[in-house]
């Protein structure tokens, strides 16, 4: 996750509010051990979208018990863990979803964000997680035109509801951040995106740089190119200008846009490695981030669905969270095992990690492979 804003001018909207870093200072919020927890609770999801990494849908599919879930919340307060974003599918569906923000909230650490489509959210539920201390909700929303929204999530309408939604939580007090996926036929809308996240009164913009897991392996060909990429990276710097201090513009699954950036901005070498420094203290998959799964396995990350790094329903979050983990240990370094052409030898690799290991392995076929939507030219 790159904070661009504060990359580019120092300040932060939400990530303060959450982290309570202010500045370029690199994030101490988090550990190569005590990682932000992105748990997916369901699979289940009133959408059908069509990048979804989890392959949710109305279905649903295996899912812990609410005392399962539980128990969980426990380890996670007593690991230290310092945050928990509660995601899916759509999390407002998985079962006991408000016993188990309950006690999250009884336990007072971890501290809770939402992660929602936002179809689901009225004033009754958003005044439910404004009692319960929610510190942050992001909003999916694909498109300023709300028929490509609706074609791409699955539902007519679900663009109109998404927007209620948040305009509801931001009545109840709850910062909202609208998250977008990021492919060949919208990134010309992102600059768009960020107006109108701005004009609904939104403090953050999400990007998602579009990961070829889930459902997004059909999507490979709909991959921005390296070009359009950085086109965009320019507009985003401007961007973070333009909404300093009132909206902040984070990229996701593009660790190499932040290193385009720090290239791009700095006007000494020594700007540059605090710029980089600040980079590589974000982590990524494994490291400084994790996900559970809805069916209690912890995976590096939720675009990393077919490794598992342990499993919840045998073994203790502790365990899985160790250094002596040989399922974790790759992750703790991911510079070490790229083996690219590019990646391999590029002198920023320990600060990215080699962007995404989903798109390296579905388009190259090599896990450790190079990224290719890499922007550097260099």
């Amino acid at each position: 996750m790159i904070p661009v804003s504060i990359l580019v001018t120092g300040r932060g909207t939400v990530s303060e509010r959450i982290t309570g870093r202010r500045g370029r200072r690199p994030s101490r919020f988090t550990t190569a051990l005590r990682p932000i927890v992105f748990w997916n609770l369901t699979y289940k999801c009133n959408l059908h979208c069509m990048h979804c990494y989890i392959n949710a849908g109305p279905s649903g599919g295996p899912e812990l018990g609410v005392h399962e879930k539980l128990r969980i919340a426990e380890e996670l307060s007593s690991h230290g863990i310092p945050h928990v974003v509660l995601t899916g599918g759509e999390p407002l569906l998985a079962k006991g979803f408000w016993s188990l923000a309950a006690r999250l909230a009884e336990l007072g650490r971890p501290s809770m964000s939402l992660s929602t489509n936002g179809t689901l959210i009225d004033d009754r539920v958003a005044s439910r997680l404004a009692e319960l201390g929610f510190k942050y909700a992001g909003v999916s929303l694909d498109s300023v035109r709300p028929e490509v929204h609706d074609k791409f999530r699955g539902l007519p309408g679900s663009f109109k509801m998404t927007v209620r939604g948040v305009k509801s939580l931001l009545s109840h007090g709850i910062p909202v951040g609208v998250r977008t996926t990021i492919t060949r036929w919208n990134i010309g809308e992102i600059p768009g995106v960020i107006d109108l996240a701005a004009s609904l009164g939104a403090s953050r913009v999400a990007l998602y740089m579009l990961d070829t897991v889930g459902r997004g392996k059909l999507l490979a060909k709909d991959l921005p190119t390296p070009s359009q990429a950085r086109s965009l990276l320019d507009t985003l710097v401007e961007k973070a200008r333009e909404y300093a201090g009132m909206l902040e513009i984070l990229l996701v699954r593009f660790n190499q846009g932040g290193i385009y950036i720090a290239k791009k901005l700095s006007r000494t070498p020594g700007e540059l490695k605090d710029l980089l420094e600040l980079i590589g203290g974000q982590g990524d998959c494994g490291r400084k981030a994790v996900s559970i799964y809805p069916d209690g396995k912890v995976k590096p990350c939720q675009f990393i669905d077919h490794i598992d790094l342990g499993d919840l329903r045998r073994e203790s979050l502790a365990a899985i969270l160790s250094p002596s983990n040989p399922k974790l240990k790759p992750f703790l370094e991911t510079h070490k095992m790229l083996r690219g052409p590019r990646c391999a030898s590029c002198p920023y690799k320990e600060y990215c990690g080699g962007g995404s290991r989903g798109r390296a392995l579905a388009l190259t076929g090599d896990f450790w492979g190079d990224d290719p939507l890499c922007p550097l030219e260099d």
